[in-house]
């Protein structure tokens, strides 16, 4: 499984996982779903700007190899 889907995995997860606290008032779980979910975005904002600086990589690559 790539990064990006592990990383949505992780972000379901802590959306049930905060969910389920919610419903049963166990502040300590919805917390640590909030957790998981604010560590999923911030690897998926990595992730895009990893996609984002080899994109740029590539397009400077095509403009100076067509000299």
């Amino acid at each position: 499984m790539g990064d990006k889907m592990r990383n949505k995995a992780k972000n379901m997860k802590g959306k049930a996982k905060e969910k389920v606290g919610q419903v049963m008032g166990d502040e300590e779980m919805r917390e640590e779903g909030r957790a998981e979910q604010t560590q999923a975005h911030a690897k998926q904002a990595g992730e895009k700007m990893g996609d984002a600086a080899g994109e740029a990589k590539d397009s400077a690559k095509k403009m100076f190899d067509k000299d």
